[in-house]
């Protein structure tokens, strides 16, 4: 891989340098720096001219700074002559602005796709967006992965004869069969609304619970407020066991702390697409498990710089025998 390049922003340096040991390549260096008018400017501190420059940067708090500092790489990379500009984004923020749910507000999972675009990004590397339409806000290709495999290559170690997997809403409900079918497991979801002051009600779950073990699957967790409406409803309807499983852990304002805090959850688990400061990872009281997604990235891009198919790595189909996809 002699014409790669990987750059890091400052997001998640760890899961750069993860990708880049996995690929068995170095993480070239940049600096990033601030003016006194509180400007930013960065500098890629290796060659790019001609060669294949991925930039990795998940879109996490403070979300507007990170994506600010991803353009001007962008910026940096086009101009210092690279042959292709690949965005490697493991978490994309803005993909929950993917509608007008009310009037005259802006859709931003569109406006920063057209950012990015501007900037020379000639293609995006995502994992999980929050909607599936908003692969279609980018107007260069977008390598769309996602983490069931990963998360199902961790729970196949439990005995889940008498477990369901249940998605939060009927939105994710096409995941979490994909997720129930690598498990051999059955599927349910929740009857879900989200009101105008974004609070949430969750009136039941369609399908059995009663009895048996859960593995709740969302795309991400930020405040909790949806989870821990579903597991007062699953508690209700006889859930035993309950375990919950995310791609994105951003567990804002304090969410792990909350959903430790009940006693039928024996484990959360996600992935390091964003990172988790000591003092979160402390709050989930033992119970957080993190599993790393720079194999599958690392693999994604080495297809990518490679010229061979990436959708081909998500074509295997039926329950999994515990080994990872990679």
């Amino acid at each position: 891989m002699r014409d790669i390049a990987v750059f890091s922003g400052s997001a998640h340096r760890e899961l750069a340098a993860e990708i880049c040991a996995e690929l068995g390549i170095p993480l070239q260096p940049s600096t990033l720096t601030r003016f006194a008018n509180d400007c930013l400017e960065v500098q890629l501190n290796a060659n790019c001219r001609e060669r294949d420059v991925f930039l990795i940067q998940p879109l996490v708090a403070p979300v507007q700074e990170h994506l600010v500092e991803l353009l001007l790489m962008i910026d940096a990379a086009r101009g210092a002559s690279a042959a292709r500009v690949t965005v490697v984004m493991p978490h994309y923020a803005y993909a929950r602005s993917d509608k007008k749910d009310a009037p005259r507000i802006s859709i931003g999972g569109r406006l920063m796709a057209d950012l990015m675009t501007t900037a020379g990004a000639d293609r995006v590397l995502t994992m999980t967006l929050h909607s599936p339409q908003v692969h279609g806000f980018f107007s260069i290709p977008v390598d769309h992965l996602h983490a069931l495999r990963e998360l199902a290559a961790h729970f196949v170690q439990y005995d889940l004869r008498n477990t369901i997997v249940v998605s939060p809403d009927l939105g994710n409900a096409k995941e979490a069969a994909s997720f129930a079918r690598m498990l051999g497991c059955p599927v349910a979801a929740g009857a879900k609304q989200r009101f105008a002051d974004d609070k949430v009600a969750i009136t039941s779950v369609i399908g059995d619970i009663d009895g048996r073990d859960v593995i709740v699957l969302d795309d991400e967790i930020a405040k909790g407020s949806t989870v821990i409406e579903l597991l007062r409803v699953l508690k209700a309807q006889g859930a035993g066991a309950i375990r919950i499983a995310c791609t994105h852990g951003l567990f804002a304002a304090g969410a792990l702390g909350r959903i430790a805090q009940h006693p039928e959850v024996a484990e959360v688990v996600c992935t390091n697409t964003v990172p988790l400061a000591a003092t979160e990872v402390a709050a989930g009281n033992g119970l957080l498990t993190i599993l790393s997604i720079a194999p599958a990235v690392a693999e994604a891009m080495r297809r990518i710089h490679d010229g061979e198919s990436v959708s081909a790595l998500f074509n295997q189909q039926g329950p999994i025998s515990g080994q990872s996809l990679f």
